[in-house]
């Protein structure tokens, strides 16, 4: 039988015997994960495995930036909010200064 093994089942479990990762012809050329030629396939396993450890880091990373960014348009929200508040009282107290003072030329 001459099968070639799959990812599940490999032909020989020996990393020195398997063959290097290929880039994938799907993923496009500018990829986030720069592409490392290497001979030895126990080198890319490794290169492989440390990149698929740090994962999680970069999803977390992601997160807190998404969160720092959301905090921050939240914070200007509030500000124009609180601006626009100051700026109706300012009118209001600008008016009762015209009609006070209107109210004492009149007299």
């Amino acid at each position: 039988m001459n099968t070639r093994g799959t990812i599940d089942r490999p032909l020989t479990h020996d990393p020195k015997k398997q063959a290097p990762m290929k880039p994938s012809t799907s993923e496009p050329a500018g990829s986030a994960i720069p592409d490392f030629p290497t001979s030895d396939a126990h080198d890319s396993r490794q290169n492989r495995t440390r990149q698929m450890q740090l994962i999680p880091e970069a999803l977390a990373r992601a997160h807190m930036h998404e969160q720092l960014r959301d905090a921050h348009a939240e914070r200007q929200a509030l500000r124009l909010v609180v601006a626009r508040r100051m700026q109706r009282r300012a009118e209001r107290a600008s008016l009762r200064a015209r009609r006070a003072l209107a109210m004492a030329v009149m007299q």
